[in-house]
């Protein structure tokens, strides 16, 4: 069918829709702007980034208009998780893509862990995550979509004073397994689990302390925010066709040495 004098406004409802948690900073907003240049609407998920997601999309919209939204939600209330996924279906129609990437990421030391720290770490990384899949299993088999979660390497490797958030993401690749297995055939369902790939947001600058971080990378360097972005690409992609229940590791060897 020839779709070169369809209305614009159609053309882009035809579009592949990809919701993106924590879509307005660092590794999220890395994904959300490469998966825009594939050629995704994309929703952008924010909690307290509002001007930044906000202005995210705008500038998304520069490019294409009507390809992007800032949508707020607290992944901790499930029954935002609902809510957020019905907006995205009723401003586009459709979902093809989840990539559940927001993130609580802290110290929490043995002998002062928290009920509210537990609560949060696992609640960011798998709880939220689980049930937000779940409100979107729907829109997903119907485009016969994709599901990518940001786990870490450190959800098998043992990291000092974060237990709480190691036994999150662990939890989070099991969950990407059991969902693989749950919603197939129609949707795939994996994850990319990254070491560092930015310099932390509170980053002192201390080139020696950098030095030997990059010491345990046989890649020599932090991969930034690209590499998360191009693996989930790749996972959303037709090349990944075959690919459901796995987890492709992005760490520059980290987790050889």
């Amino acid at each position: 069918m020839d779709t070169s004098h369809e209305h614009p406004q159609r053309r882009q409802e035809r579009s592949r829709v990809a919701l993106v948690t924590g879509g307005a900073r660092r590794v999220g907003r890395a994904v959300a702007e490469a998966l825009h240049a594939a050629g995704f609407a994309v929703a952008i998920h924010y909690r307290s980034a509002g001007d930044e997601a906000r202005e995210l999309a705008a500038a998304l919209n520069r490019a294409r208009p009507r390809s992007a939204v800032a949508l707020k939600a607290d992944l901790l209330l499930a029954g935002q998780l609902q809510r957020l996924a019905q907006q995205v279906l009723r401003r586009w129609g459709r979902l093809d893509l989840l990539v559940n990437n927001a993130s609580t990421f802290y110290e929490t030391p043995l002998g002062r862990i928290t009920e509210a720290a537990f609560e949060d770490l696992v609640g960011t990384n798998l709880k939220a995550p689980l049930f937000l899949t779940q409100a979107c299993a729907g829109a997903l088999r119907k485009s016969r979509g994709a599901v990518v979660n940001i786990s870490d390497i450190y959800a098998q490797r043992p990291l000092r004073r974060r237990a709480p958030y190691c036994a999150a993401k662990a939890g989070l690749e099991a969950v990407t397994r059991v969902l693989a297995l749950e919603l197939a055939p129609e949707v795939r369902v994996n994850a990319v689990a990254p070491s560092a790939v930015l310099w932390p947001i509170d980053d002192s600058g201390d080139e020696a302390a950098h030095r030997a971080m990059l010491a345990r990378v046989p890649a020599g360097r932090l991969g930034g925010a690209e590499s998360v972005a191009g693996a989930v690409l790749y996972l959303a992609s037709e090349a990944a066709a075959f690919v459901t229940g796995t987890v492709l590791t992005v760490d520059g060897g980290e987790a050889l040495v």
